[in-house]
């Protein structure tokens, strides 16, 4: 039977993993697929070439797709998200000079989010009555998680996103150089580029963005929803193809391989090294520091993580809605919500016999422990959840 040849595009991350693994490992081939994967630099060029036909489906950002169907942003083009490619992986990076003011602060070692807030309030606040310009603070397109998840953070540091600092987009593996140039005070990216920072001598990590939510949602796979009426067979098998690959990614034991392939120039084109620490979640958080482990800083099979929530999509809906990107109505929060397709995922799935939840969507409540919700096996475990400030979302109780 031939294969049927997709072109997938992505962007040069730790979480494009399981997309590399599929394509090299086997297991589009099993599935009678052809990947022809295509490395972009930004999430703009990404999205138009999704929106043109270059690309049947990408590495995608969650809200990106959201925005597409809701038309802010650029044009109306409908998409699906129709699997999730993981949880967390991304990190806020600072300057070298804007982590010592911050320590001159009163930032601690190993300091929480709240008190990294705080101590970054205080510089803000200092710069402001010295007559400085504002902090520069930069993440990779308006419609991301690492935008919702910045922002998040310093509102609830009582920093306001909009007027105490100035937010810029820069892609991914520009930022480094952006920030060793003096351009921008910190930024908000998907590994491995915090940790390149890192390597360079320029930034500072001061958190994994899974400090702020636990196991929160990051990249999905994306299409228009053309493609996919259009393609059902073929999406079927690159999501069975893509649920392997995953697994096979989550297991420390392929960590070396995978950090070997990550890390050819026709992928992410990094350090090895520090792909495969990054990997098991060991981050360097300044350049003579020894690596720190993160808790489940990127998880890409389990706790559900390719699992497309539909709460998540109404979340990043939500934050769309806080910060003025989208007027709120009840057929923009319906058109959101349905842009994540768990019924596409399950449907797939089936011939596989794995265990998914038998729910689409959960409220997002905080809890050490970890949370278990309804499947056809009795339970999934999905790990602990929340956000650092313990407020909860409730996607049924959108205001």
């Amino acid at each position: 039977m031939p294969h049927s040849h997709l072109v997938i595009g992505f962007a040069p991350l730790l979480d494009c993993a399981p997309l590399v693994a599929a394509a090299s490992k086997g297991y589009a081939a099993e599935q009678g697929l052809e990947l022809a994967l295509v490395r972009e630099t930004s999430w703009a060029s990404i999205r138009d070439r999704v929106v043109v036909g270059h690309f049947d489906a990408a590495h995608m950002l969650g809200p990106m797709a959201i925005a597409s169907t809701l038309g802010i942003g650029h044009l109306k083009i409908p998409m699906i998200a129709p699997m999730a490619l993981g949880l967390g992986g991304n990190a806020i990076t600072v300057s070298a000079e804007l982590y010592e003011d911050m320590q001159r602060s009163g930032m601690g070692e190993h300091a929480q989010p709240r008190a990294q807030g705080d101590a970054l309030r205080r510089v803000i606040v200092s710069r402001r009555v010295q007559g400085k310009p504002a902090l520069t603070l930069a993440m990779v397109y308006p419609f991301s998680a690492h935008n919702y998840e910045l922002r998040y953070w310093l509102a609830a540091c009582d920093i306001d996103p909009d007027q105490d600092v100035q937010l810029v987009v820069i892609p991914p593996p520009l930022l480094v150089d952006a920030m060793r140039a003096g351009h921008i005070d910190g930024f908000c990216v998907g590994e491995p580029w915090n940790s390149v920072a890192v390597e360079a001598g320029v930034g500072r990590i001061l958190m994994g963005t899974t400090a702020i939510w636990r196991n929160s949602p990051e990249k999905v796979l994306g299409m228009r929803t053309s493609w996919a009426q259009e393609h059902p067979e073929q999406l079927a098998a690159l999501i069975r193809a893509l649920h392997k690959a995953a697994a096979w990614c989550e297991q420390p034991e392929n960590h070396v391989e995978l950090a070997a392939l990550l890390a050819e120039p026709r992928h992410v084109g990094t350090s090895a090294d520090v792909l495969q620490r990054t990997l098991s979640g060991r981050l360097r958080l300044t350049p003579q520091a020894e690596p720190v482990r993160a808790a489940d800083f990127y998880i890409p099979s389990r706790n559900a993580a390719n699992f497309p929530w539909q709460s998540h999509a109404t979340w990043f809906y939500s934050q769309m809605v806080r910060w003025q990107q989208v007027t709120a109505s009840e057929q923009n929060a319906i058109a959101a919500r349905d842009t994540y397709r768990p019924d596409l995922y399950r449907a797939a799935l089936a011939p596989l016999d794995s265990d998914v939840p038998s729910i689409d969507a959960k409220r997002e409540d905080f809890s050490d422990a970890p949370v278990e919700v309804p499947s056809p096996r009795g339970g999934l475990g999905i790990g602990s959840q929340g956000f650092f400030d313990r407020h909860g979302f409730d996607p049924d109780r959108l205001v």
